[in-house]
């Protein structure tokens, strides 16, 4: 029988593309009103995930810090809840919804 395929592995540590290691981390809370919109927008600012259970109405609790989180280019996703929010460069994946 011959060998129809060679696999070395000597180099493949190298050849691996390795994303940026995540330096956040992730922080929960509830997003009901107390917590200045700043605080939040500073937690995204050093790189944490939020994860916020929502108490009240989303849009007027998160209308404060939302718009400046996906104009620097973070993520805000709503499941069930509570309000995911990632800074730029964390990805989100919601395929499994």
């Amino acid at each position: 029988m011959t060998d129809g395929f060679n696999l070395d592995l000597r180099n493949a540590e190298e050849e691996i593309d390795v994303p940026d290691s995540f330096d956040g981390g992730v922080v929960l809370g509830v997003l009901d009103g107390t917590t200045p919109d700043g605080e939040w927008l500073a937690e995204v600012a050093s790189g944490n995930v939020l994860l916020l259970a929502v108490d009240g109405d989303l849009n007027e609790l998160a209308a404060g810090f939302a718009g400046d989180v996906k104009d620097d280019g973070g993520t805000l996703m709503h499941f069930r809840e509570f309000l995911v929010v990632a800074p730029p460069g964390v990805d989100v994946d919601a395929d499994r919804l």
